[in-house]
């Protein structure tokens, strides 16, 4: 075909394009398409409601009254530590991945993690995977009613399961969670085994804008705590104000490189409010008041 048969046939097919079309009517507009916030997440094959008021009766929500200062409390905590992990420039384990711990029982690392988890969730850009990872203690789990359901032991233990089978969707927005699962022996040797690696690395891949907060064991109690840092892209560490010694806060800091400093939150100070709720510690520190362990 010469060029000019060429040229031809693409009139021709501008004409056809436009036939039916009245004379001089605009070009159509396609409409841009609406961001979705979370185009990412997954289809959960698992619900849940969340029992807010079996959750405060349990010390692990604000009691009422107080719900709008701790979400102020939450919104500067979650701040720094959500630029981080979206700036994807961590330098020690995975960047979505948020570790609360604490240096010993009773600090409140478990309240701290689901209202941090609750209040990451309200973002609109992101979603929020709450994993319970204290497997002997299994707060989370079992305050949420999950304890029948499989978890995060189980997949370690058969690589056939696909891990987010087991994500649990909330009735919250963005907000889910992995149970522990049953109980098993050996528990730090399968957080430390290059199967927990991968399923980490799975669930921050597979979605990446979702960021993972872990619920670990204190530190200096549970080797299970120890095994989880090196996955961790930052770690919160939670203490009790005028509770946990200060040697024991400091060795537990000893244990993770400073890169992956979250945070301290102080927790249960009792401050005015003239004074102030925010300072800052040894590497940042964040203030709330949470009861449970």
């Amino acid at each position: 075909m010469s060029l000019v048969e060429q040229a031809i046939a693409r009139m021709r097919n501008q004409a056809t394009a436009k036939a039916g079309q009245p004379d001089g009517a605009p070009k159509p507009v396609v409409p841009a398409p609406l961001l979705d916030p979370l185009p990412d997440l997954p289809k959960p094959q698992k619900h849940m409601t969340l029992d807010t008021l079996a959750l405060r009766l349990e010390g692990y929500l604000p009691e009422e009254g107080r719900e709008r200062q701790f979400t102020e409390h939450y919104r500067r905590i979650k701040r720094p530590l959500i630029d981080k992990a979206l700036a994807g420039t961590a330098a020690v384990g995975e960047p979505h991945v948020i570790m609360v711990t604490s240096a010993l029982p009773g600090d409140g690392k478990t309240f701290t993690s689901i209202n941090l988890a609750l209040s990451m969730a309200l973002e609109r850009d992101i979603s929020v995977l709450l994993v319970d990872c204290d497997v002997a203690k299994r707060h989370i789990t079992e305050v949420m009613g999950l304890k029948a359901d499989g978890g995060l032991l189980d997949a370690l233990v058969d690589e056939s399961i696909d891990i987010e089978s087991l994500v649990v969707q909330t009735n919250v927005r963005g907000l889910s969670i992995l149970p522990a699962g049953r109980r098993m022996e050996a528990a730090a040797e399968l957080l430390s085994s290059n199967r927990m690696r991968h399923i980490v690395g799975s669930l921050c891949a597979r979605h990446p804008r979702r960021i993972v907060v872990l619920d670990s064991p204190p530190l200096l109690i549970t080797n299970e705590g120890r095994a989880l840092v090196k996955m961790a892209g930052q770690v919160v560490l939670v203490v009790r104000a005028g509770h946990t010694p200060q040697n024991a806060v400091q060795e537990a800091m000893a244990l993770f490189d400073m890169q992956q400093a979250g945070g301290v939150i102080l927790n249960q100070v009792m401050v005015s409010s003239i004074e102030g709720y925010y300072g800052y510690g040894s590497y940042g520190a964040n203030e709330t008041h949470g009861n449970a362990p």
